[in-house]
């Protein structure tokens, strides 16, 4: 009998689910639930910190973010962090669906798109060995295979293939959906048949490295379906569970590593405008240094820079406020020790909440910290107006108040 699980990422109670030994140590191996005996009997699967949805046998499992975000802006968070033309209408999910379905639903839809026009070709570089001369000839390997001999050649040329890593990565993505639980067999159906397109394409053996490729006008198109791609690429996995007969498939991201790079790259796009140029995880010492003695090391999620050196700092967390509506105290402390080491007199904790920002002011200095607080329960399109409200205020209350028309600082 199928058993659906929905829990909230912020339930800690958990719920018990009646099982085998064999599915609560699969579910535990996707790490998006803890998994720990109940005293009443079964098993008790709490959040582990990650949100998606994992299916072990008849056992789905589905992780909601906090606030009511919806799937598919978690999956525009995701895909913006990875390219900032990634739009939200790449991947519009409908309302309580079921994650794999919506997933490769999108995906499909936007491979479909994608080779409207016929798929893409384009030179890539072949090494064989041939009786006759083509391209070029590599010594090396020739000497040290041959040795002295003539025929065969050993030769690299280019062709105009089907075989560009483009393709190879929609094809890895389509294979995915087929192994994905519970579609729809006319969903599977479609992606079979786009499978089938890409006939002559080299399968990828290792999907979690991903190979290269340059968008360009003739490739342009291949935008939302490449994104949408290596998310679930990133994100989706099949395994096999402790018994032969028993595998795990899962989609599961991280949200606070979501959060970080999504505010991290949207800042970095909104404050371009503005001149200098905006660094992710920028390296700094806490301490000053001392012979013989280990220096204490730390890294700011946002830094943006001018000539004149750090004008903006800001870290992004995605927690949970405390029972008394305040975020944790350390965090502050966190703010305090780059602007003392960085020499500014004011930082940025974007949180994912709703709310009003609030100021500090560290007593006796002339730091202040602002909370502000990030809403993702709304749309992409006004995440990314919060976006652009922050980025603004920040360049205004650092003295940038002028948006430049350079391309940026190097």
């Amino acid at each position: 009998m199928f058993t659906r699980i929905v829990l909230d990422e912020l339930r800690d109670d958990g719920v018990v689910l009646a099982c085998t030994e064999d599915v609560a140590a699969a579910l535990a191996a996707t790490n998006l639930v803890r998994v720990e005996p109940a005293t009443s009997g079964g098993y008790r699967l709490a959040p582990s910190g990650n949100v998606g949805v994992t299916r072990v046998g008849d056992v789905q499992v589905e992780v909601n973010p906090k606030d009511k975000v919806p799937l598919d802006s978690v999956l525009f968070l995701l895909g913006y962090a990875q390219d900032p033309g990634y739009r939200h209408e790449d991947v519009q999910l409908a309302p309580d669906t079921d994650l794999f379905a919506a997933v490769a639903e999108a995906l499909v839809r936007q491979v479909d798109a994608a080779v409207k026009r016929g798929v893409h070709r384009g030179y890539v570089s072949v090494d064989e060995s041939s009786r006759t001369l083509r391209g070029r000839i590599r010594m090396g390997d020739q000497v040290r295979l041959h040795h002295g001999r003539q025929i065969p050649v050993e030769i690299t040329y280019d062709e105009y293939s089907i075989d560009v890593p483009e393709n190879q990565i929609l094809l890895a993505a389509l294979r995915e959906v087929e192994r994905m639980p519970r579609l729809q067999a006319g969903l599977y159906a479609r992606a079979a048949a786009l499978t089938s397109a890409f006939d002559g394409v080299t399968p990828l053996t290792r999907v979690r490295r991903l190979p290269r490729y340059t968008l360009n006008r003739l490739t342009e198109r291949y935008r939302p379906a490449l994104c949408l791609a290596e998310l679930v690429l990133r994100n989706h996995s099949v395994r096999l569970g402790p018994s032969p007969n028993l595998t795990a498939a899962s989609f599961v991201v991280s949200m606070d590593k979501v959060f970080e790079d999504f505010v991290g790259i949207a800042l970095r796009e909104a404050l371009a405008p503005y001149g200098g140029r905006t660094r992710l995880q920028y390296p700094a010492w806490l301490d000053e240094k001392q012979l013989g003695v280990p220096r204490v090391s730390m890294s700011v999620d946002v830094v943006h820079e001018t000539v004149a050196g750090p004008a903006i700092i800001a870290d992004a967390k995605y927690k949970a406020e405390s029972p008394s509506g305040r975020y944790p105290n350390a965090d502050k402390y966190q703010m305090l020790a780059y602007c003392t080491a960085l020499r500014l007199e004011r930082a940025w904790l974007v949180y994912a909440a709703g709310g009003d920002p609030v100021t500090r002011t560290v007593a006796n200095t002339e730091i202040e910290i602002v909370d502000w607080p990030l809403k993702l329960s709304t749309s992409p399109g006004e995440i990314l107006e919060q976006i652009e409200r922050l980025a603004s205020y920040m360049a205004s209350t650092a003295g940038l108040c002028v948006p430049s028309q350079a391309a940026g600082w190097a």
